[in-house]
């Protein structure tokens, strides 16, 4: 995620709102296509993708920032192969 580059610690993401907040925007962004996408693709995690959007969308107090972190380096590389597959098919 463009957003992220700068960003080599958790710390560093802790300490910059204005990444956090355009991190959470995007992601935000990334689970309504998911939903889309989902009409007519089968995407393997696209219900908890679903349920994650709409925490981050309606009850965004309640995001922790580790939640944040994993998403970005753990699931969204997976989702973006996933993607990347079902659209070359």
């Amino acid at each position: 995620m463009i957003f992220m580059k700068d960003i080599s610690s958790f710390e560093a993401y802790t300490q910059d709102p204005k990444t956090q907040s355009a991190v959470e925007r995007q992601l935000g962004i990334i689970g309504e296509a998911v939903i889309q996408f989902s009409k007519t693709e089968h995407l393997e995690h696209a219900t908890q993708i679903r349920g994650f959007r709409n925490r981050l969308i309606h009850a965004y107090d309640s995001i922790d920032d580790s939640v944040i972190w994993a998403i970005v380096h753990r699931h969204l590389p997976l989702l973006r192969r996933e993607v990347t597959k079902r659209i070359e098919a």
